[in-house]
């Protein structure tokens, strides 16, 4: 399943965690551990760039915070940053550098790379979002299936069984999310793709692709 590997994915030079992503083949081999990575990731951070605001939470002095944001650790926020009003991070969570977390915006348990857009109503949860991807307004990571069943991704015939409850979406460097849609749990979006806004969003997209609606995705023109 090659589409679906954090090699073809992501530019890892583009995240604080690259080190513990190198170690993975598949994104969502990551989420177990996010936690953990942190605590010790967040005491070796440089004091001159970075102060601890509570338990296992570490936030950039360059990071802009807005003071109705509610953080929860273990988190990073890097450098640049922006947190606005009402934002709540649940925990477990990398926020990279430039990146936005907009009003009424939740997370959790989730590498965001660096400048991604995150910035109004959205939920994203168990979920790794790729170098200046964006979510539009009300789009979301649906991260638990309704019968409550393991997850498996798949692609076309192929199909991974995860053994995970909990898995929102991967979203490849530069994909871009229409307005209101939903990606629904193990959902797998390659680099430079489009989703059309009130998308139901499943399985692994391939790169440099338009999905237009489900049975209808289309690869991109060549400029």
């Amino acid at each position: 399943m090659e589409n679906a590997k954090i090699s073809n994915l992501y530019d890892l030079d583009e995240t604080i965690a690259k080190e513990y992503l190198e170690q993975f083949t598949y994104p969502w081999e990551a989420l177990k551990g996010i936690s953990e990575f942190i605590k010790k990731l967040g005491p070796t951070l440089d004091p001159e760039k970075f102060e601890k605001r509570g338990e296992d939470i570490w936030v950039a002095k360059s990071a802009k915070v807005a003071p109705t944001a509610c953080l929860n650790g273990p988190l990073i926020i890097d450098e640049d940053a922006e947190i606005r009003h009402c934002a709540f991070v649940r925990g477990s969570a990398i926020v990279g550098k430039g990146s936005v977390v907009g009003n009424s915006t939740e997370l959790k348990n989730d590498i965001i790379f660096n400048s991604v857009q995150v910035p109004h109503y959205n939920y994203v949860g168990d979920s790794i979002l790729g170098y200046k991807s964006h979510m539009g307004a009300g789009s979301i990571t649906s991260n638990v299936k309704s019968d409550k069943t393991l997850v498996v991704v798949k692609d076309g015939d192929e199909k991974i069984e995860t053994g995970l409850k909990k898995f929102g979406a991967m979203l490849g460097d530069f994909v871009e999310i229409g307005c209101n849609s939903v990606l629904n749990p193990g959902t797998v979006i390659g680099r430079h793709t489009n989703v059309y806004p009130l998308s139901s969003v499943r399985g692994v997209i391939p790169a440099n692709s338009i999905f237009k609606k489900p049975g209808e995705v289309v690869q991109k023109k060549e400029a």
